[in-house]
């Protein structure tokens, strides 16, 4: 599978990679873009179960510890990790693109917005609130989790995506700290949609997504 871009890395990992490895693998290869010495890279996995808390966690939203909890540097508050979810890290420099906090989120929402459409499912942004978000099912519900972080305007993180994990799992904490919302998936509204093809609709619509990062008066190219 290739981006269509020589000088980004488009990496794809068939079995489920631990939290702790892709974190470490993921800020080594920021550092190594920073000083010169690597390629922006995209990474499409998934993890083992976990839950994770961004910088802006409540504890008391880890309702039942029952698999492992990292802490980590994006933004955002508890998620859940794990198989059936579409995990997409994102590596890439702004330092040559368009340095703007706000617009590389709503850009990354974006993308995900567009791959999902190409799957069958109708997805949305919600004023004030971060992540994607649907109708599809009937109430409202958030089938895609954002959380970035910005360093040295290099970014890490990105985004994570419900095809078909078991939504039971969300259980043991407040997902994104908003629990007036349910999590819903892919597989509950009826789109059986698999890794690789969603990796696919990732593909496809990643070049409009790079050019939304374009600075002013540039053009992806």
């Amino acid at each position: 599978m290739t981006s269509g871009l020589p000088d980004i890395e488009w990496r794809v990992s068939d079995a489920p990679v631990p939290y702790e490895f892709a974190l470490a693998e993921m800020e080594a290869r920021a550092a190594a873009l920073v000083a010169g010495e690597a390629r922006e890279l995209v990474w499409l996995l998934e993890h083992p179960p976990v839950y994770t808390a961004g910088t802006s966690a409540d504890p008391a939203e880890l309702l039942d510890p029952r698999f492992p909890v990292f802490r980590t540097g994006r933004g955002g508050r508890y998620t859940y990790h794990g198989p059936g979810q579409r995990i997409g890290y994102v590596v890439l420099d702004l330092r040559h693109r368009r340095r703007d906090v706000r617009n590389y989120v709503h850009a990354i929402e974006g993308w995900v917005i567009d791959a999902l459409a190409r799957i069958g499912v109708n997805g949305y942004r919600a004023p004030g609130r971060i992540g994607i978000w649907t109708t599809d099912g009937g109430p409202e519900a958030k089938i895609g989790a954002i959380g970035v972080r910005i360093r040295q305007w290099v970014t890490l993180h990105g985004f994570a995506v419900n095809l078909n994990p078991d939504l039971g799992h969300f259980g043991g904490i407040v997902p994104c700290g908003i629990p007036e919302f349910p999590v819903t998936s892919a597989a509950q509204l009826g789109v059986d949609a698999t890794a690789a093809a969603f990796d696919a609709a990732l593909e496809a619509t990643f070049l409009p997504f790079l050019g939304s990062l374009a600075a002013p008066g540039e053009n992806e190219s």
